[in-house]
């Protein structure tokens, strides 16, 4: 089924800025590019794991978190090019049905990273319907920063596995670029779970 053209577009980063200001204590995974700027925009913080390669692989590592942490809120936040390279994982999720797990997709309808090619998301591909055909049935999508507020309580309230597709506006913010060495990102995040790094 087709996607309509939303109605309503998000700014972004005020979007996740209020949504993270509202859960201070998730585990958050970004997808490349922009999802990683945005997030590092709105504060670093020790529990951000910024994924700086493997496309596609922001939801799986999401849900290997959230199965690893049951009592943390775990929220990958990632871009619609992101997820639609890993779509397949969104059928494991819905299998595994972790309740501590909120993907949220920033949707703009472009390959950021890429030069701004359209992705299938504004060419009619149905992301919630995506998810909700595999079986994640608390999907939805959006365009209001103010639900920003109604995610982050399922979020801190860990109820079950959402799927929130948000759609941005399409442009192109200055790069706010959060730590590259991988190693470092990885040890400061176990830290901050109480593991030794190794």
């Amino acid at each position: 089924m087709a996607q309509s053209a939303p109605n309503q577009r998000a700014n972004r980063r005020a979007f996740v800025s209020r949504l993270l200001g509202a859960t201070p204590d998730a585990l958050v995974i970004t997808g490349l590019g922009s999802s990683a700027y945005d997030v590092f925009a709105a504060g670093d913080r020790d529990r951000n794991y910024y994924l700086w390669g493997a496309m596609g692989g922001a939801a799986s590592l999401g849900l290997g978190l959230a199965l690893a942490q049951p009592d943390k809120s775990v929220v990958v936040i990632t871009g619609d090019g992101e997820q639609l390279m890993g779509i397949g994982s969104l059928g494991t999720i819905a299998v595994k049905q972790p309740k501590n797990l909120t993907i949220v997709v920033l949707d703009n309808g472009h390959f950021g990273e890429t030069g701004m090619q359209r992705s299938h998301s504004s060419l009619g591909a149905d992301l919630v319907g995506v998810a909700k055909g595999f079986g994640i049935e608390d999907a939805f999508s959006t365009g209001s920063l103010d639900r920003s507020d109604e995610i982050a309580q399922r979020i801190n309230a860990r109820a079950g596995t959402v799927f929130a597709q948000v759609f941005i506006e399409a442009d192109e913010l200055p790069r706010a670029l959060p730590p590259r060495d991988g190693p470092y990102i990885k040890n400061r995040f176990r830290a901050a779970l109480g593991l030794k790094p190794f």
